[in-house]
């Protein structure tokens, strides 16, 4: 089954219809024929009606409002004007305007959709190389799956029983290494090399001129994100509670700025719909095959076959780790999840690992595999929204600095498993 799906996956079929396929013959072969559909079709039903996948929806509807509103423009404005000349400028202020989109914004894709086509024509037309333009929209976009809101996190939470609001916490510190990190390696990299990014005019403000897009835009949207992780974290909501609380409070503050209508409410939800249904359509294959997986005993053979090799508990994570990241130069983020975590759950209980630990790196190697050539997702979002002068030689040599900051965050992760765990208890 693992080999048949993997085979449909690279022959291009969609990831949903390829593990439904893939169901319907395993249900025949190891659930009896026709009791076995019965069960696919109840399993169906029963794994898309769970109440722990309903921040999915909500998580998504908060960055569509943001964008379809015009709101994420006015956050790139308040950002702009605090960044002071440093080398690179643009290119700071789109890291960090993508970090506080991350704390909104449920959806990769999106976050790298609406920097790639607002701030890269900008820096091209500044003498910025198309590297140092398109680079650090695409790594900063991969970050928002860090960051909660995120849509995956609470994917890979359902499908692996995480706890998602630990989960969504754990991944928050990672994140904002990284965004540090890209920042420095930015101003870094230009100083030694000022070509690829010549300084550009500076329009000065001076007092609340200076401060008032930050406090009037950034301050209230950013203290969405403070609620949505305090709630969850203190108890006082469920993910789904917080989530719901984060939606309303953007749509809130959407209208409160006169962005908020009837076009852009339409947009927002027909999008949020369009990436919802995409997400439940997959979750629906996602379940019966873990449970003929389970039922035909290939995860309970491969799981001892692997402990049986004597290996320890780190080894095996590391193992793990090096598997997802080769995946992640194939195939997408949840085709990873539904090929690797009916596997790879059962061995992580068995060897008695912290799972928000472990959940935390299986996020970061799923950030990496959106930005690994040639098919990174955010690569080909990039290739879609830039301007023609942006190859995709480009694109590719772009991103080698930024995914090999976030190997060295894996890494780190791995060898202080704090650093993902630290937030989590703090809050908790």
């Amino acid at each position: 089954m693992l080999g048949g799906s993997t085979a449909l996956l690279f022959l291009g079929l969609p990831v949903a219809f390829t593990f439904i396929a893939v169901n319907i013959a395993g249900a025949m072969l190891w659930l009896g024929g026709e009791p076995g559909l019965e069960q696919l079709a109840r399993n169906s039903v029963v794994s898309i009606t769970s109440f722990s996948l309903t921040p999915i929806p909500l998580f998504v509807l908060m960055g569509e409002v943001l964008f379809h509103t015009g709101l994420a423009v006015k956050v790139i404005d308040g950002v702009e004007r605090l960044i002071a000349q440093v080398p690179g400028r643009l290119a700071v202020v789109a890291v960090v305007a993508g970090t506080i989109f991350s704390a909104i914004s449920g959806s990769t894709i999106a976050t790298t959709a609406m920097l790639g086509s607002l701030m890269v024509p900008v820096m091209l037309a500044r003498g910025y190389h198309p590297t140092m333009a398109a680079g650090p929209v695409m790594a900063i976009g991969a970050v928002d799956m860090l960051i909660p809101p995120s849509a995956l996190t609470v994917l890979l939470g359902s499908f692996s029983g995480i706890s998602i609001s630990r989960l969504l916490i754990g991944g928050v510190v990672p994140g904002l290494i990284l965004s540090v990190a890209f920042v420095a390696y930015i101003i870094v990299r230009v100083k030694m090399k000022p070509s690829l990014a010549p300084p550009s005019p500076l329009a000065e403000y001076h007092g609340w001129a200076k401060l008032r897009p930050f406090v009037q835009y950034v301050v209230p949207l950013v203290s969405i994100f403070g609620v949505v992780v305090v709630s969850m974290s203190a108890g006082w909501a469920t993910p789904t509670e917080s989530a719901a609380i984060g939606a309303f409070a953007t749509m809130v503050l959407a209208l409160a700025y006169g962005a908020l209508s009837l076009k852009n409410v339409y947009a927002a939800l027909r999008g949020t719909v369009a990436v919802s249904t995409i997400i439940l359509f997959i979750i629906v294959g996602a379940t019966t095959f873990s449970q003929i997986l389970s039922f035909s005993g290939a995860s309970s053979g491969l799981v001892n076959a692997l402990i049986g090799l004597g290996l320890s508990p780190m080894a095996i994570v590391a193992g793990m780790m090096a598997m997802l990241i080769f995946l992640g130069v194939f195939v997408d983020q949840v085709s990873m999840m539904l090929i690797t975590l009916p596997i790879f759950m059962p061995i992580v209980q068995k060897i008695a690992i912290d799972q928000v630990w472990f959940g935390v790196m299986f996020l970061i190697c799923m950030q990496l595999g959106l930005l690994l050539p040639p098919h990174g997702l955010l690569l080909m979002t990039m290739r879609g929204v830039a301007p023609p002068q942006v190859t995709m030689g480009h694109i590719f040599i772009s991103v080698i600095p930024y995914v090999t900051m976030s190997i060295l965050v894996l890494a780190l992760v791995f060898l202080a498993p704090e650093v993902a765990l630290w937030l989590p208890r703090v809050l908790s």
